[in-house]
């Protein structure tokens, strides 16, 4: 079954070693997300990457970066990324946050897969 509506998306860019209350930063975001109800988030460690300072991140092959680039995408209704903002603005302290006006596509079985029947 394929469903479609207007949704919202955040992306959040900020630098591996950002903390929330001696957390990593991705790790305290996806938890108010979840404690939130939110659909869904998915986090990307990037392999190079730089921001407001031009200090530019990478890893090699040999080496990763200590301060890697991560990407927080968050996709919901705009009402659940209203309720998550508030908390954006505590935690985010150090990044960059982009709030985009998306259509989502949800694709989902109509009958579960037979593993799931037996």
């Amino acid at each position: 079954m394929k469903t479609e509506s207007n949704a919202q998306m955040l992306q959040i860019y900020f630098g591996e070693q950002d903390q929330w209350q001696r957390k990593p930063l991705y790790v305290a975001l996806i938890e108010e997300c979840v404690a939130l109800g939110i659909a869904g988030a998915t986090v990307c460690r990037g392999i190079a990457g730089f921001g407001a300072s031009s200090t530019i991140h990478r890893s090699s092959l040999w080496s990763f970066s200590k301060d890697a680039p991560i990407l927080v995408t968050i996709v919901d209704t705009p009402e659940q990324i209203a309720k998550l903002t508030p908390s954006l603005q505590r935690m985010v302290t150090e990044g960059l946050v982009v709030r985009s006006s998306v259509q989502a596509v949800r694709y989902q079985r109509d009958t579960p897969p037979p593993s799931a029947r037996e």
